[in-house]
Protein backbone atom coordinates (compact mmCIF):
# COMPACT_ATOMS: atom_id res chain seq x y z
CA UNK A 1 0.00 0.00 0.00
CA UNK A 2 2.40 2.43 0.95
CA UNK A 3 4.77 1.65 -2.24
CA UNK A 4 1.77 2.83 -4.78
CA UNK A 5 2.10 6.63 -2.89
CA UNK A 6 5.51 7.43 -4.68
CA UNK A 7 4.50 6.91 -8.09
CA UNK A 8 3.31 9.42 -10.39
CA UNK A 9 0.08 10.28 -11.68
CA UNK A 10 -0.79 8.46 -14.87
CA UNK A 11 -3.78 9.02 -17.35
CA UNK A 12 -2.63 5.70 -19.43
CA UNK A 13 -5.47 3.30 -20.41
CA UNK A 14 -5.79 -0.19 -18.67
CA UNK A 15 -5.00 -1.90 -21.43
CA UNK A 16 -1.62 -0.34 -21.15
CA UNK A 17 -1.21 -0.52 -17.71
CA UNK A 18 -1.86 -4.57 -18.05
CA UNK A 19 0.91 -4.85 -20.96
CA UNK A 20 3.47 -3.49 -19.17
CA UNK A 21 3.30 -5.08 -16.19
CA UNK A 22 6.41 -7.46 -16.44
CA UNK A 23 4.54 -10.01 -13.87
CA UNK A 24 1.55 -10.58 -16.48
CA UNK A 25 1.34 -12.96 -18.93
CA UNK A 26 -1.90 -12.18 -20.80
CA UNK A 27 -1.05 -15.89 -23.10
CA UNK A 28 -0.75 -17.81 -20.32
CA UNK A 29 -4.01 -16.85 -18.50
CA UNK A 30 -6.08 -17.04 -22.33
CA UNK A 31 -4.84 -20.35 -21.97
CA UNK A 32 -5.35 -21.32 -18.34
CA UNK A 33 -8.86 -19.82 -18.91
CA UNK A 34 -9.85 -22.08 -21.70
CA UNK A 35 -8.34 -25.16 -20.04
CA UNK A 36 -10.78 -24.41 -16.80
CA UNK A 37 -13.87 -23.80 -19.29
CA UNK A 38 -13.23 -27.25 -21.12
CA UNK A 39 -12.60 -28.60 -17.27
CA UNK A 40 -16.16 -27.27 -16.40
CA UNK A 41 -17.58 -28.76 -19.31
CA UNK A 42 -17.89 -25.77 -22.01
CA UNK A 43 -16.52 -26.11 -25.38
CA UNK A 44 -13.93 -22.98 -25.91
CA UNK A 45 -13.74 -23.42 -29.73
CA UNK A 46 -17.54 -22.87 -30.19
CA UNK A 47 -18.15 -19.51 -31.90
CA UNK A 48 -19.35 -17.79 -28.79
CA UNK A 49 -16.65 -19.00 -26.47
CA UNK A 50 -13.73 -18.53 -29.29
CA UNK A 51 -12.75 -15.28 -27.81
CA UNK A 52 -13.94 -15.46 -24.37
CA UNK A 53 -10.52 -16.68 -22.77
CA UNK A 54 -8.79 -13.68 -23.63
CA UNK A 55 -11.43 -11.44 -22.44
CA UNK A 56 -11.75 -13.13 -19.44
CA UNK A 57 -8.06 -13.09 -19.40
CA UNK A 58 -7.50 -9.06 -19.84
CA UNK A 59 -10.79 -8.06 -17.57
CA UNK A 60 -9.16 -10.02 -14.86
CA UNK A 61 -5.37 -8.91 -15.00
CA UNK A 62 -6.82 -5.14 -15.57
CA UNK A 63 -9.23 -5.99 -12.34
CA UNK A 64 -5.69 -6.98 -10.38
CA UNK A 65 -3.90 -4.54 -11.79
CA UNK A 66 -3.47 -1.07 -9.40
CA UNK A 67 -3.77 2.29 -10.27
CA UNK A 68 -0.62 4.33 -9.74
CA UNK A 69 -0.95 7.86 -8.47
CA UNK A 70 0.80 9.89 -6.03
CA UNK A 71 -0.90 11.00 -2.84
CA UNK A 72 -0.54 15.09 -2.92
CA UNK A 73 -0.37 16.72 0.21
CA UNK A 74 -0.34 20.56 1.26
CA UNK A 75 0.40 22.38 4.04
CA UNK A 76 -2.82 23.00 6.30
CA UNK A 77 -1.97 26.57 6.32
CA UNK A 78 -5.34 27.59 7.64
CA UNK A 79 -5.45 25.32 10.16
CA UNK A 80 -8.23 23.34 9.20
CA UNK A 81 -9.43 21.14 12.36
CA UNK A 82 -13.04 19.98 11.24
CA UNK A 83 -13.36 16.74 9.89
CA UNK A 84 -13.17 15.96 5.69
CA UNK A 85 -15.46 13.47 4.26
CA UNK A 86 -16.05 12.16 0.85
CA UNK A 87 -18.93 10.14 0.59
CA UNK A 88 -20.15 7.52 -2.09
CA UNK A 89 -16.54 6.51 -3.99
CA UNK A 90 -17.94 3.98 -6.20
CA UNK A 91 -15.19 0.72 -6.59
CA UNK A 92 -15.36 -2.17 -7.87
CA UNK A 93 -12.81 -5.32 -6.35
CA UNK A 94 -12.58 -9.41 -6.56
CA UNK A 95 -13.48 -11.47 -3.76
CA UNK A 96 -9.97 -13.38 -2.74
CA UNK A 97 -12.26 -16.45 -2.09
CA UNK A 98 -14.27 -16.73 -4.84
CA UNK A 99 -12.81 -14.26 -7.77
CA UNK A 100 -16.20 -12.97 -8.21
CA UNK A 101 -16.29 -9.21 -7.74
CA UNK A 102 -17.88 -7.00 -4.94
CA UNK A 103 -19.30 -3.82 -5.85
CA UNK A 104 -19.99 -0.66 -3.42
CA UNK A 105 -18.81 3.02 -2.35
CA UNK A 106 -16.42 3.98 0.39
CA UNK A 107 -16.93 7.12 2.85
CA UNK A 108 -13.82 8.20 3.78
CA UNK A 109 -13.22 10.98 5.85
CA UNK A 110 -10.02 12.47 8.61
CA UNK A 111 -9.55 15.51 10.82
CA UNK A 112 -6.65 17.19 9.38
CA UNK A 113 -2.85 17.77 11.35
CA UNK A 114 -0.43 19.68 10.11
CA UNK A 115 -1.42 18.23 6.22
CA UNK A 116 -4.18 18.11 3.84
CA UNK A 117 -4.65 16.02 0.71
CA UNK A 118 -6.34 16.96 -2.77
CA UNK A 119 -9.58 15.39 -2.38
CA UNK A 120 -9.67 13.61 -6.00
CA UNK A 121 -6.58 11.93 -4.28
CA UNK A 122 -9.01 10.07 -1.39
CA UNK A 123 -11.01 8.60 -4.74
CA UNK A 124 -8.14 7.32 -6.37
CA UNK A 125 -6.74 5.54 -3.01
CA UNK A 126 -10.01 3.60 -2.73
CA UNK A 127 -9.81 2.28 -6.33
CA UNK A 128 -5.73 1.57 -5.80
CA UNK A 129 -6.40 0.10 -3.02
CA UNK A 130 -9.67 -2.10 -4.66
CA UNK A 131 -7.77 -3.63 -7.39
CA UNK A 132 -6.77 -6.91 -6.91
CA UNK A 133 -7.77 -10.20 -4.55
CA UNK A 134 -9.43 -8.24 -1.66
CA UNK A 135 -11.80 -8.88 1.35
CA UNK A 136 -13.96 -5.93 2.24
CA UNK A 137 -12.38 -5.89 5.62
CA UNK A 138 -8.90 -5.90 4.38
CA UNK A 139 -9.57 -3.29 1.68
CA UNK A 140 -11.27 -1.03 4.56
CA UNK A 141 -8.24 -1.40 6.35
CA UNK A 142 -6.10 -0.28 3.62
CA UNK A 143 -7.77 2.51 2.89
CA UNK A 144 -7.43 3.88 6.52
CA UNK A 145 -4.17 2.33 7.21
CA UNK A 146 -2.17 4.39 3.45
CA UNK A 147 -4.31 7.96 4.80
CA UNK A 148 -2.51 7.26 8.22
CA UNK A 149 0.72 7.15 6.76
CA UNK A 150 0.66 9.64 4.22
CA UNK A 151 -0.96 12.48 6.38
CA UNK A 152 -0.44 11.58 9.94
CA UNK A 153 -4.11 13.35 10.69
CA UNK A 154 -5.85 13.43 14.30
CA UNK A 155 -8.11 10.59 12.90
CA UNK A 156 -9.13 8.36 9.81
CA UNK A 157 -13.05 6.84 9.06
CA UNK A 158 -13.45 4.59 6.33
CA UNK A 159 -16.70 2.94 6.04
CA UNK A 160 -17.21 0.69 3.04
CA UNK A 161 -20.73 -0.96 1.71
CA UNK A 162 -21.02 -3.45 -0.70
CA UNK A 163 -22.59 -6.10 -2.59
CA UNK A 164 -20.71 -9.24 -3.17
CA UNK A 165 -21.93 -11.28 -5.94
CA UNK A 166 -20.48 -14.58 -3.86
CA UNK A 167 -23.39 -13.97 -1.56
CA UNK A 168 -25.94 -12.98 -4.50
CA UNK A 169 -25.70 -15.55 -7.31
CA UNK A 170 -24.67 -18.85 -5.47
CA UNK A 171 -24.24 -20.06 -2.01
CA UNK A 172 -26.91 -18.46 0.44
CA UNK A 173 -28.29 -16.25 -2.73
CA UNK A 174 -28.86 -13.52 -0.37
CA UNK A 175 -29.94 -10.52 -3.20
CA UNK A 176 -30.38 -7.30 -1.65
CA UNK A 177 -27.77 -8.35 1.19
CA UNK A 178 -25.35 -5.43 1.76
CA UNK A 179 -22.11 -5.97 4.33
CA UNK A 180 -20.88 -2.71 6.14
CA UNK A 181 -16.83 -2.67 7.39
CA UNK A 182 -15.72 0.61 9.28
CA UNK A 183 -12.40 1.58 10.36
CA UNK A 184 -11.63 3.89 12.77
CA UNK A 185 -8.32 5.73 14.14
CA UNK A 186 -7.25 8.74 16.54
CA UNK A 187 -10.29 11.02 17.17
CA UNK A 188 -12.47 8.95 14.82
CA UNK A 189 -11.93 6.10 17.71
CA UNK A 190 -11.93 7.83 20.81
CA UNK A 191 -14.03 10.84 20.69
CA UNK A 192 -17.28 10.01 20.93
CA UNK A 193 -18.65 13.08 19.04
CA UNK A 194 -16.33 12.96 16.31
CA UNK A 195 -17.22 8.99 15.89
CA UNK A 196 -20.97 10.30 15.84
CA UNK A 197 -20.61 12.65 12.91
CA UNK A 198 -19.07 10.85 11.20
CA UNK A 199 -21.33 7.70 11.74
CA UNK A 200 -24.01 10.45 10.89
CA UNK A 201 -22.96 11.49 7.87
CA UNK A 202 -21.81 8.27 6.30
CA UNK A 203 -24.90 6.89 6.87
CA UNK A 204 -26.68 10.53 5.76
CA UNK A 205 -24.89 9.42 1.93
CA UNK A 206 -26.70 5.53 2.49
CA UNK A 207 -30.12 6.92 2.77
CA UNK A 208 -29.93 9.52 0.49
CA UNK A 209 -29.36 6.87 -2.04
CA UNK A 210 -32.09 4.27 -1.05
Amino acid sequence: MTAALAYLDVDDSPELRVAADPTIDLDAAARAVSDLLVALGQDPTSADLAETPRRVATALAESLTPVPFAMTTFPNDGGYDEMVIVCDISFSSLCAHHMLPFIGVAHVAYVPGERIVGLSKLARLVEQTARGLQTQERLTNDVADALETALEPLGVGVMVEATHLCMTMRGVRATGARTLTSAVTGLLRHDPATRAEFTRLATASTLART
